[in-house]
Order: C-alpha cells, then structure tokens, then sequence
C-alpha cells in the first residue's frame, strides 16, 4: 500500500471547517466543527466523541482515499496506518474532500465527515462546534435499527420493552436534543 501524501507539520496551517453526519439516521444526525488542519487523527477521534456524544468506549477506524487509518492492534490489516503519525490534512487535503469515521465495529456507527471550507489559522487552541442537530444515539443499543427500535420503545408506555429500555438509559431521552453549549465547554478543556 503506497503511503497517503504527507503534508509538513511547519507548513502554514488552516482551521478546517467539518460537517460530521452520522450515516442512515433521519432525521439527519449532524455536527459543524473547525479545527486545525494539522490536528493528528488521534485527537481528532477524541474531539468527534465529544461533538457527537460517543462515550469513547469502543474500537474506531478513519477510511480515506489512501487507506484505513488506527491505532495499531494485533487483529488489524497490517496496511492500516498509524492514526498517531497523520493529521486531518493528510488524509482530507482540499474543500469538498470526503471521507469516513467509523466507531463500535459491532454497532457500525459510519460518519460521513466532509471539508466545508479552509479558514485563516486558528488563534484559539481548542476545537470549537458551530452547529449540529440532533442527540447521538446512545452506545450499544445496536446500531441504527437498534436505535430505531430503541425509541420506539422509549416513546410508547405499552411497548415490552419500555421501562427496561428507561432504565436502561437512565430515565429519559430526547432524540431532539443537543446542547451546543455543553459541547463547547467540553471542547475547551481539551487542548489540542
């Protein structure tokens, strides 16, 4: 596997602008977030959990044109690359570019990210989320049918699976939920 092309780290760097859709929900789950074009994809990973609400408690991969991108383990492709050794910008180097964020293997949560706009260099030192609509399902409940099923469960008092499905997540839910501000504070305590 030819290694993906690699920009230099002391080249001037960008505010990325990305639109992180999570693959067959709808309504559409989705978030708006810049960050530096430099930022490596490990960290990247940790900022899509906060943003989307992921608990960061399953395995995830990036696929870009190049290849796969992870942290090392014995079962994985040996092709796969290092996510710690590459930035955003080498696997997402123009506007309109494309590629895939996957977390819980099991679940298959598949986000499609896109590069909406290079901006001026960013004077802050965290990422920041502009916009988003919609609350991420919760982990584990089984990946969109099982979310699906999950809220139906939740919205209907005669569903045999309503109180265990409430207990299960604690007492409540609101698909409609997401609070941007939360987020953000979350977001700020993460130096990148």
């Amino acid at each position: 596997m030819v290694a993906p092309r690699k920009k230099s780290l002391t080249q001037h760097l960008h505010t990325c602008q990305l639109k992180i859709t999570l693959l067959g929900s709808k309504p559409s789950i989705w978030r708006r977030i810049q960050v530096p074009d430099n930022i490596k994809l490990h960290r990247l990973h940790d900022v899509f959990q906060v943003v989307m609400g992921w608990t960061n408690s399953h395995m995830h991969q990036f696929h870009g044109e190049d290849g796969v991108y992870g942290l090392p383990d014995p079962d994985s492709d040996p092709d796969d690359f290092d996510e710690r050794k590459y930035t955003l910008a080498d696997i997402a180097f123009c506007e309109k570019c494309k590629f895939v964020y996957e977390y819980d293997f099991g679940d298959g949560w598949e986000h499609e990210v896109v590069v909406e706009a290079h901006l001026p260099p960013m004077e802050r030192r965290y990422a920041v989320c502009m916009d988003g609509k919609n609350s991420c399902p919760p982990d584990d409940c089984g990946g969109i049918p099982g979310y699906y099923e999950f809220l139906k469960a939740i919205s209907n008092p005669k569903h045999e699976d309503h109180e265990q499905m409430l207990d299960w997540i604690g007492g409540s839910f609101d698909p409609k939920h997401f609070d941007i501000e939360a987020v953000n504070a979350r977001l700020k305590r993460m130096k990148l």
